[in-house]
C-alpha cells in the first residue's frame, strides 16, 4: 500500500471511529453518556412546592434547582394514581396498554397477583442496553412477586416497599382509621422493607425510610462514579400515612405534611452536593417529579394543587399535572418551560441522550424532550389523553382539554358524570378549569374527538393485571 493510500486508509477509520462515538453521545459537546436520575414523589401537588407557589413549605433546594435549570408549568403523568402511573413513567406507554391500569382495581394491593409484564421494557432495561448500571430506590407499586420486582425488571439492585406505604395495616381494633393516619405510627402498617427481593425489615420503620432513601442515593452514586448509571429513586411519601425523621419534625410551619416534603427536599440537596462532589454534576441529568396530584381528603394530611381543580384519582388538572424540574449544569438551558411534557416522555429522554434506538416493536407514547431541555426548542408533545382506568375521560390538544366523564376523587360518594354535551376548556387561560366554552367552539371539539379515535383504534386490549387478587379466607 502507498503512503497516499495508507493516509487515505487512516482517516477513513478515524472518520468511521468519529462516526461511532457521536452516535453513542448525541449531546453536542457530551464526552460520554451522561448519568441519568429520576427523583419521584408521591401524591406531591402541583402546589406542595415554595418554587411552585406554596407560601409555607420552603424547598431551596429545589428552588435552586429549578433557578439552575427548568421548571415546567404543563407537565403531566400517565394517570392520577400510584401504579398505573409508575407503569407509564418506566414503560413510555399508556398503562392501558400493559394491563397495569383496571376498572376493578384502582392499584396493586399486598394480595394482587398481577404485575408488569415480562414484555415490557423499563427505562432501567433500555439503559441497561446501552452499559448502564441500575438502581431502584424506594416505593415500586407494580407488583410485589419475585418475577415483577425491581431486579427482574432491568434495576441492578433494590432498596424500598413494594407497596404503598399505608397498606398491610394492622391496626388495634380500637383504634379508629382518622387515628391511624393522623396520628400515625409504624407498627401500625406491616409493609416490608426490600433488599433486592429479600426482606430486610418489617415492619419497615417509615420514621426513616425517606433518610434511609437518600442516605442509599448518595451511596449508589458514589460507588458508581466511575461509570454511567441511572437511579430511580421513588419517595412513598408524602403519600399518608406521614412520617418525617427527628430531625425533620417541627421544621416546617405546614405541620407535618410540610416537614415531609421539606425532608424529601433536604434529600435532594444531599444528592446535588454529592454529584458535586464527585464532579458528576456537568454530566448528569436530574428530574424531580410527582406520580399524581394531592390526595385531598386527608386533609392537612394531603397536599395542594394550588390554582388547579381537584386532585389525586381525578381527570381534572389537579390529578394529573405535576411539578416537574430537570437540571443539568452547564446543558440544560435555564427557563421556566410552559410547553407540554409528560412523565411519558422520559423513556425517550433516557434513550436519546444514552444513544440508544427506540423500540420498534411496538407503540411509544411518548416524545423526545431533549432538545427542548437542551436547546429551548419547541415541544413536540401537543396532545395528551386523560385515562381513569381503562377510559378516556379527558383529551388536551394544545391549549384546548375536553371532558368526556367527570368525576371526583375516590371516595364512597363518587359523582360520575358522563357528559352528553363535553366540556372544552382553554386551560391555558383557564388552568382552573372554570369557564367551559364548547358552544363557542365547536371546531375544536370535533378535532379532539377525530384524535381521541384514532387513539383508541390503536389501543389493542390486553390482561388486566391489576384486578386478581388472591381472595382472603374468611
Amino acid at each position: 500500500m502507498n503512503r497516499h493510500l495508507l493516509q487515505l486508509s487512516i482517516i477513513s477509520f478515524a472518520g468511521l471511529i468519529t462516526l461511532l462515538m457521536s452516535s453513542t453521545n448525541p449531546v453536542k459537546g457530551q464526552k460520554s453518556q451522561p448519568n441519568i436520575i429520576i427523583i419521584f414523589a408521591d401524591d406531591l401537588g402541583y402546589g406542595d412546592l415554595s418554587c411552585y407557589g406554596h407560601p409555607t413549605i420552603i424547598t431551596p433546594q429545589l428552588d435552586k434547582m429549578a433557578y439552575e435549570g427548568q421548571k415546567w408549568t404543563n407537565f403531566y403523568v400517565a394517570a392520577s394514581v400510584c401504579t398505573p402511573s409508575r407503569a407509564g413513567l418506566l414503560t413510555g406507554r399508556y398503562p392501558v396498554r400493559s394491563g397495569m391500569c383496571s376498572d376493578k382495581s384502582r392499584v396493586l394491593f399486598p394480595n394482587s397477583t398481577g404485575g408488569i409484564p415480562q414484555n415490557e421494557i423499563t427505562i432501567a432495561e433500555q439503559l441497561k442496553n446501552a452499559g448502564y448500571t441500575t438502581a431502584a430506590v424506594g416505593k415500586w407499586h407494580l407488583g410485589h412477586r419475585k418475577e415483577f420486582l425491581p431486579t427482574n425488571n432491568g434495576f441492578d439492585s433494590y432498596f424500598g416497599i413494594p407497596y404503598s406505604n399505608d397498606m398491610d395495616r394492622k391496626k388495634p381494633k380500637e383504634i379508629s382509621r382518622k387515628e391511624v393516619f393522623w396520628e400515625a405510627k409504624s407498627e401500625y402498617f406491616n409493609v416490608p422493607l426490600l433488599k433486592d427481593e429479600a426482606e430486610y425489615e418489617r415492619p419497615a420503620n417509615q420514621e426513616t425510610l425517606t433518610k434511609r432513601y437518600n442516605e442509599a442515593a448518595v451511596s449508589f452514586i458514589k460507588e458508581n462514579k466511575d461509570k454511567p448509571f441511572f437511579l430511580y429513586l421513588a419517595h412513598n411519601l408524602p403519600h399518608v400515612p406521614l412520617f418525617a425523621s427527628k430531625e425533620m419534625l417541627g421544621k416546617s410551619k405546614r405541620g407535618l405534611f410540610g416537614d415531609v416534603v421539606q425532608e424529601i427536599d433536604h434529600g435532594v440537596g444531599q444528592i446535588m452536593e454529592a454529584l458535586k462532589e464527585t464532579g458528576l454534576d456537568e454530566n448528569t441529568l436530574v428530574v424531580f417529579t410527582s406520580d399524581n396530584g394531592p390526595w385531598l381528603s386527608y386533609e392537612d394530611h394531603g397536599g395542594s394543587a394550588g390554582l388547579l381543580h381537584d386532585g389525586k384519582g381525578t381527570t381534572w388538572e389537579g390529578g394529573m399535572r405535576v411539578p416537574a424540574i430537570f437540571w443539568w449544569p452547564g446543558k440544560v438551558k435555564p427557563a421556566v418551560v410552559d410547553q407540554m411534557g409528560s412523565t411519558l416522555d422520559l423513556f425517550n429522554i433516557c434513550s436519546n441522550l444514552a444513544g440508544i434506538e427506540m423500540p420498534v416493536d411496538r407503540i411509544m407514547d411518548g416524545y423526545d424532550l431533549s432538545p427542548v431541555l437542551l436547546d429551548l426548542v419547541q415541544s413536540p408533545r401537543e396532545e395528551l389523553y386523560y385515562y381513569r382506568g381503562t377510559s378516556i375521560y379527558a383529551a388536551r390538544k394544545g391549549p384546548y382539554k375536553l371532558h368526556y366523564i367527570t368525576e371526583t376523587e375516590y371516595t364512597k360518594d363518587n359523582n360520575k358524570i358522563v357528559h352528553e354535551k363535553p366540556l372544552l376548556y382553554n386551560v391555558e387561560v383557564d388552568p382552573s378549569e372554570k369557564y367551559n366554552i364548547a358552544d363557542e367552539f365547536p371546531e375544536v371539539v370535533e378535532a379532539i374527538d377525530l384524535m381521541v379515535k384514532q387513539h383508541k383504534a390503536k389501543v389493542v386490549p390486553v390482561k388486566d393485571q391489576l384486578a386478581e387478587r388472591i381472595k382472603k379466607n374468611k
